[in-house]
């Protein structure tokens, strides 16, 4: 039996992440005209797809010796627990104001046009913790910030930052230094 080339290796990934990019629909002016919104629907319900994603999204934190992941909602919640499976470590959720039933603890952040505001339960990390940020999407970095702030407030250490897809052009990798940031699909341009 022959052993695969680092170059062969390196031509299957490509194809795989080929594959993955196929199944993420663009939707032209959606939420509103000008924006081109990246529909992982057709992932999610491509299982070999789904199954990939999320081991891309988990291999580099492998040996992070991760405690907990967490997930903003509401898709953070579909691949950060699939992730959080993967590296036997526990979930947390950071949700949309009044959607937690406990005592939480908030951070707010800057939108295009406003401010918004994400919630954790105050309990949900202990100092020391380490946890892994994975969502959907990296755009301009607010929201992902906001959830690093929240971690960080409640004593716990960030070892990274994982995104299915970065819109590279928003630069929200700025937003995110010093994490460590992992995007499996990278869109360089509009």
């Amino acid at each position: 039996m022959r052993t695969p080339t680092d170059e062969t290796l390196a031509r299957n990934a490509q194809i795989q992440l080929i594959k993955l990019r196929d199944l993420i629909a663009d939707v032209p002016d959606f939420p509103k005209p000008g924006i081109i919104f990246k529909d992982i629907t057709p992932l999610l319900a491509d299982a070999a797809g789904l199954s990939l994603a999320v081991e891309y999204l988990t291999q580099p934190f492998r040996k992070a010796r991760v405690d907990l992941v967490v997930g903003a909602e509401s898709r953070g919640f579909v691949f950060g627990t699939a992730v959080a499976r993967n590296l036997s470590a526990g979930f947390v959720p950071i949700r949309k104001p009044g959607k937690l039933p406990r005592e939480t603890h908030a951070e707010e952040y800057q939108l295009e046009y406003g401010v918004d505001r994400l919630e954790i339960h105050a309990d949900a990390i202990r100092p020391g913790h380490r946890v892994l940020l994975v969502d959907d999407l990296l755009a301009t970095g607010g929201t992902a910030a906001a959830c690093c702030r929240l971690v960080e407030s409640l004593g716990g250490e960030i070892v990274g930052c994982a995104f299915l897809v970065e819109l590279a052009f928003l630069r929200g990798r700025d937003a995110l230094q010093p994490y460590p940031l992992h995007s499996v699909l990278v869109v360089d341009e509009e």
